[in-house]
Order: C-alpha cells, then structure tokens, then sequence
C-alpha cells in the first residue's frame, strides 16, 4: 500500500471562494446564510439559505459557451478543480494518464431539470410538443457524474474517472476511494471531491417538506444554523464545490510538492436502518470512527481535532454526539469538536469535501474554526463544540466524520506529513 497525500484545495463556498477568503471567513465565524435569492420564497415558512455569492465561471476557465451547457454543480466543481490544480502547481500535460478523477454529487443538476420542465410544460400549454424544445444536452447536464467528466475532459485526465452519490457522505467517499486507488497503484495523482447546486423550488420544498430545514430564524437568517445548540432547529441548504489533489508520496516527493497532509486512516460503514434516519444507537457511526483509528494505527486520544458533520438538525447531532463518546471515552469531553455547517450551511454532496479542506488548513495555520451559533447548551450535547470563537493550537491529527441519508458513514484521519 502506497502512502497518499493531498497538495492542492479548491473551494467554492457560501463563504468565499478560494482558500484564503475562505479560511478568513472561517475563523473570523461569518455566517453565509441570509436570505434566499435564487427563488421566490415568499409562500414557503423557511426563506434561508447559504448561497455562493463571489463565483464567476468565466474566472475558472470556463467559457461561455461551456457556461450554457454546464449545470450549476458542474460549474462550481470545475471551478474548485481548477483551483486545487493551480494549488498543488500539478504539470497538466496533453494526454495525463496518470491522473484520475473521483467527483460526487448528492443530487445532480437538479437546476436544469427545473428549468427544462418549465420550459417543456410552457411549450405544451401553448399546444407544442414540449420534447421536441428540450435541451440535446438535457442528459449530460443533469447527471450526476457530469462533474467528473468535465473535470477530466478540460484537462485531458485519463486515468479512471468516476462520479459518487452517496447523499452528504459524498465528497468524502470521493475522496476515500481516490486515495484507494492511489494506494493500490492504479494511479499516481487523483482529483476528487463533491458538489452540489440544488436551491432549486424543488429542492427547498423537498427539505423543508421532510421538516428538515430550519424555519425559525428568517428575520436573523445568520442564526439559523446552530449545531448541537439546544435550539437547533434544522439544516440551512448550502451550495457549492471542495476538491483536492491527492498524490503517492513517492509521486510528491519527486516534484518537490507541497504536502497539506497525509491520508492515515479512513472508516466506511451502514447503519441499514432508515433512508434519512440516523440509527438512534449510532452503532455503525461509531465503528466507522474506530476502524479509522485502527487503520491510521494511532489512539483515540492522538485525534487534536474532530471536524464535525455537524448538520443542526435534532436526530442527527445528537447521533454523532453519542458516537464520539462510545469511541473516545473520558477523552471525549477534551478533544476539540466543530462544525462548519454552522458557518456555511449544508453543501450536501460538497459538503464533505469542503470539510477536509478545513481540516488541512486548521493543520496549516494551527487554528480550530469554532462553531458559531452555539448559545444555550444542550444537555445531551454536551461535548467542547469551541463554540463561537476559534482557537489557536497545533492540531497534528484531524478527523472528518461525514454521515449521508441512506444510512453512509464516513470517516477520514488526516496527519501532518513528517518524512
């Protein structure tokens, strides 16, 4: 098994694009939720989301004509791949056949199936036939692994390309399996990560019709995302892309890169028990922690920094909540925990990815972002959320924990390289 490191991060977030905007954003606790724009939210109880507010495809690459045919999710995972390349200063040659591409989406381009079926049922009330106007590239816009193929086509990767769904795990098993098959030798360089562009009408009122959302801070839109507070009351929909560059050690070192971290030890696992639940026991949230930490060869209380999934939502803070003390014990109470939902909403299949950049540059800078919003304490969360305001300290080792409906957990130990 080769070992495997990451040397680029590309971010396209409601906080900022780009990791220095990013980060600064991010430890200084901004809030990216505000009121919904890309919608008329005038008759639905929650009008908030986290959108992406700075982001310019034309900036990525990415040219006009390429724009009418790339679904937001594809755009914005182009435009974070474009940055982890120019991150890791990665030589992109004619043909690259050393180079692969593992992308998710939760969802898809579920904007272009909105737009194509009003445009469809428009042409049908005026007496036309609705499918002869729908878009050639209705198909390659919408799905899901759209975002991989576009990664590869633009800069000509040849290696194995793919596209993952697993729901809010997605960027994460991108980046697991990516690391796989680096370990495994099948490739030398992947770029991998999630994206998703679903504020859609029919995304909003899915979520908020499956009460997840929450529907209580409209007037002060910047509260609305509270993981683990008492007065949590749902997720805030976010938007946008995370992807990194991930390379062989031996591949890095060679080019003399940059190295953010190193790939220690991951966990996958099911609960199989409910397609939005998290299983009350958190049994298998706790496993897919602890065959992390056994594969990295480390103890529980070597982890510096667990990045949290963190989602706001009732069930599913306090599921995690109970995971991390199964596993780390008495430690539990000391580690320090955060999620940056708080500050960017849920990026759904982006979310993961983006969450491991955050690990990376809280390694890099030697600051844990906090968990903003987190004003009355619940008693059954009652774990050290650095709540508010981040802090300074070395972090050697992070977690990321990322769990998706449908029952996917996935965990992802990363380490500061020392040769």
């Amino acid at each position: 098994m080769r070992r495997v490191v990451i040397t680029g991060i590309g971010l396209v977030t409601p906080i900022g694009c780009g990791k220095e905007r990013f980060w600064n954003a991010l430890e200084e606790g901004v809030s990216g939720a505000d009121r919904i724009t890309k919608l008329d939210a005038s008759k639905y109880d929650c009008k908030i989301a986290a959108e992406v507010k700075d982001f310019d495809p034309l900036d990525y690459g990415i040219n006009k004509k390429e724009i009418r045919r790339l679904d937001p999710f594809s755009q914005y995972a182009v435009g974070a791949a474009h940055q982890a390349i120019e991150d890791a200063q990665l030589p992109i040659k004619e043909t690259n056949p050393n180079i692969g591409v593992i992308v998710g989406s939760g969802i898809g381009g579920l904007t272009t199936i909105e737009n194509e079926k009003e445009q469809f049922f428009l042409r049908e009330k005026k007496g036309k036939n609705g499918a002869s106007f729908v878009s050639a590239f209705f198909v390659p816009m919408i799905m899901p692994n759209a975002a991989a193929g576009n990664i590869s086509l633009k800069y000509k990767l040849n290696n194995s390309s793919m596209g993952a769904a697993s729901a809010c795990a997605t960027g994460l098993h991108s980046i697991i399996y990516a690391a796989k098959d680096i370990m495994l030798g099948d490739a030398d360089v992947m770029i991998a990560g999630g994206t998703e562009g679903y504020q859609t009408t029919l995304g909003f009122g899915s979520f908020m019709n499956m009460n997840a959302l929450c529907k209580d801070y409209n007037d002060e839109p910047q509260k609305a995302s509270r993981p683990f507070d008492r007065d949590r009351k749902g997720f805030v929909m976010g938007e946008g892309a995370g992807m990194v560059v991930l390379e062989s050690l031996e591949y890095a070192l060679k080019r003399d890169a940059r190295i953010y971290a190193e790939i220690t030890g991951y966990g996958l696992t099911s609960d199989a028990y409910h397609i939005t639940a998290p299983h009350p026991d958190s049994f298998e949230i706790a496993r897919a922690i602890e065959l992390a930490i056994a594969r990295a060869g480390i103890s529980y209380k070597d982890v510096d920094y667990i990045n949290a999934h963190g989602t706001s939502t009732p069930d599913n803070d306090l599921s995690e909540t109970k995971a991390i003390k199964k596993v780390f014990k008495d430690y539990a109470y000391k580690v320090k925990i955060s999620s940056s939902k708080s500050m960017m909403g849920h990026l759904m299949g982006g979310a993961a990815a983006v969450e491991t950049a955050v690990c990376l540059l809280a390694m890099e800078k030697g600051v844990v972002p906090p968990t903003i919003n987190y004003e009355n304490p619940d008693p059954e969360c009652d774990l050290y959320y650095v709540p508010n305001k981040a802090e300074h300290c070395e972090v050697n080792i992070a977690m990321n924990n990322s769990f998706g409906f449908g029952g996917h957990n996935a965990v992802v130990l990363l380490k500061k390289y020392n040769s």
